[in-house]
């Protein structure tokens, strides 16, 4: 190593380096444009999580950042099973302290070894990652009904041709009576590719599904037998008594009747009752044996047997008798009211004023 003094762009004289450090303890220089350059060797500082296989589901996104050392600035390139990685697929950045790895959406594809070296001259360091992309795995394949006896069925199956890139941990075995086809679970977490599935109930026909199992969940779909299983009944043939059927049909009857009724002309006025019969009974209001039903100043409501009659602002022209007819297929029946409009004492004073 030396020291030179410029002077107009030229070196005037050069001067040796002294040091009280003996020489193997000194830095290794380089020169940039005449003048000594520290050199630190490149060396990766690789992550704790980075040492083992980098498990990710498909979708997500993977960005890693190893750090590392190195003067001058080094160089850093990056392969994939030893290829040249893709730049539209995958995102590199590279800084003096750390190179970033960036894929927006993992896919299956993206799973390998991926190594980086970092280089300075002659010197370089590399470090490898091994990436697992994984998703969920398909059904299994081939489900069949062994046999069938007593209150069990036996079945068999074979693993998914698809694993999603990981290994299959276990099944899911449900079960679905064929009158109603709602599933439920018999075993799930289950490892191996055969069951005998019992405690089914006699003269019912029974259809089996199987899930897949990874560690990113349960098979989108399942795999089903494609007949059901019968269990046969055994011993007596149970046939239930028969009875007959009780005819709950019923006439009209009303159980609460209308009351006479005295209102105050202008204000809204209610006619209620109550009635029963089956079928559901029609009802019909009338005034004066006049049928109210294509009438705007009526208003009428049924709700549990309970029938109501609005009068919207009666004046005394609308008093009257007023009867409610309920008919249905067995006969019918009316109840009839009187009702009594008085004039309003407030608005007459008004008018004799």
């Amino acid at each position: 190593c030396s020291v030179g003094w410029k002077i107009g762009g030229s070196v005037q004289q050069q001067f040796p380096c002294l040091s009280a450090k003996p020489a193997h303890a000194l830095p290794p220089c380089c020169y940039a444009d005449g003048y000594p350059v520290e050199l630190k060797r490149p060396k990766f500082w690789l992550p704790r999580y980075l040492r083992q296989t980098l498990v990710k589901k498909v979708g997500e996104t993977i960005n890693i950042v190893i750090p590392f050392q190195g003067k001058p600035r080094p160089k850093i390139t990056w392969t994939k099973d030893g290829q040249t990685l893709d730049a539209k697929e995958v995102g590199i950045r590279n800084s003096t302290t750390d190179t970033i790895l960036f894929i927006r959406k993992a896919e299956h594809h993206h799973s390998g070894t991926y190594e980086v070296e970092v280089q300075i001259e002659n010197m370089n360091d590399k470090v490898a990652i091994t990436m697992q992309i994984m998703d969920k795995p398909g059904p299994p394949q081939n489900v069949k009904i062994i046999d069938v006896w007593g209150f069990n069925v036996a079945l068999e199956w074979k693993p998914p041709q698809d694993d999603g890139n990981a290994q299959i941990s276990g099944y899911t075995i449900q079960k679905a009576d064929k009158k109603t086809m709602e599933w439920y679970t018999v075993f799930d977490h289950y490892r191996r590719t055969n069951c005998v599935v019992s405690d089914l109930i006699m003269g019912n026909e029974y259809y089996f599904r199987v899930f897949s199992e990874n560690l990113c969940g349960l098979s989108g779909t399942a795999a089903t037998t494609k007949t059901p299983a019968y269990i046969q009944k055994t011993g007596t043939i149970y046939e239930p008594p028969s009875y007959k059927e009780h005819d709950f049909s019923e006439a009209p009857k009303f159980t609460h009747h209308l009351v006479n009724r005295s209102v105050i002309s202008g204000y809204n006025a209610t006619l209620s009752c109550a009635v029963r019969g089956s079928p559901k009974p029609k009802i019909f209001w009338y005034k004066n044996k006049v049928d109210l039903s294509g009438d705007a100043k009526y208003r009428m409501f049924s709700k549990q047997g309970v029938l109501t009659l609005e009068i919207r602002k009666p004046s005394p022209f609308d008093g009257g008798f007023y009867t409610c007819k309920a008919v249905n297929e067995c006969g019918e029946a009316e109840i009839e009211c009187r009702l009594d409009v008085r004039g309003n004492q407030i608005s007459v004073d008004n008018i004799l004023l």
